[in-house]
């Protein structure tokens, strides 16, 4: 449930994305925070001797919406 929930999370981003594409922008601060979050976050449950793939596959969208919603807000 926490995977679920934590990729909806990033998810949520999409509107966000949407909205600053059509000239709405928002802040982009928490969306910096959030990738670089998710990034650490990847890269614990990579560098593990037994890989935590669930940690990876929750976090992993958590990089890629936070950075295009961080840099659609520029």
């Amino acid at each position: 449930m926490a995977t679920l929930f934590s990729i909806l999370m990033y998810v949520s981003y999409l509107p966000q994305i949407m909205n600053n594409l059509a000239g709405v922008k928002g802040n982009p601060l928490q969306p910096l925070c959030a990738m670089i979050n998710s990034s650490l976050w990847v890269a614990y449950g990579l560098i593990k001797e037994k890989k935590d793939w669930p940690v990876v596959t929750a976090n992993l969208p958590g990089i890629f919406l936070g950075l295009a919603a961080f840099l659609t807000a520029l």
